[in-house]
């Protein structure tokens, strides 16, 4: 079910505080066995996810349908800010969560590009044979 993006923001917004909050939450639980510092890294991918989303949202409220999130300003700091949240868990999760995120990000890519890029469609070339007189 889709949603507007006004809607969009305002729940990947909301999603990213509350993830946020958990992840300091359970820091000492997140920290505290070398198996949870892979979840404190996953968590931090979803904040990453998170965050794009709503900043991506944002910017289709304020730019237009036809505005792009670019990899430089927009993508750099979502994953820097979801890398600064997991460390401030453990130092490792900063290492799950950009090997993480950057799967997430190459998946939503793929998935992004089929839904949004128009289909290639190739023109037959005609077949140069020899003339017969």
């Amino acid at each position: 079910m889709a949603v507007s993006s006004s809607l969009s923001f305002t729940l990947a917004s909301t999603l990213t505080v509350v993830v946020f909050a958990g992840m300091q939450l359970y820091k000492q639980q997140l920290a505290g066995q070398e198996w949870m510092h892979i979840v404190g890294g996953f968590i931090g991918s979803n904040l990453f996810i998170l965050l794009l989303t709503a900043v991506g949202n944002l910017e289709t409220l304020l730019f237009g349908y036809g505005f792009q999130t670019k990899l430089f300003p927009e993508v750099v700091f979502c994953l820097v800010a979801a890398m600064f949240a997991s460390g401030l868990v453990h130092r490792v999760c900063v290492t799950t969560c950009l090997i993480f995120s950057l799967v997430a990000l190459y998946y939503m890519n793929r998935i992004s590009q089929g839904k949004y890029t128009p289909p290639v469609s190739t023109a037959p070339t005609p077949v140069k044979g020899k003339k017969r007189n």
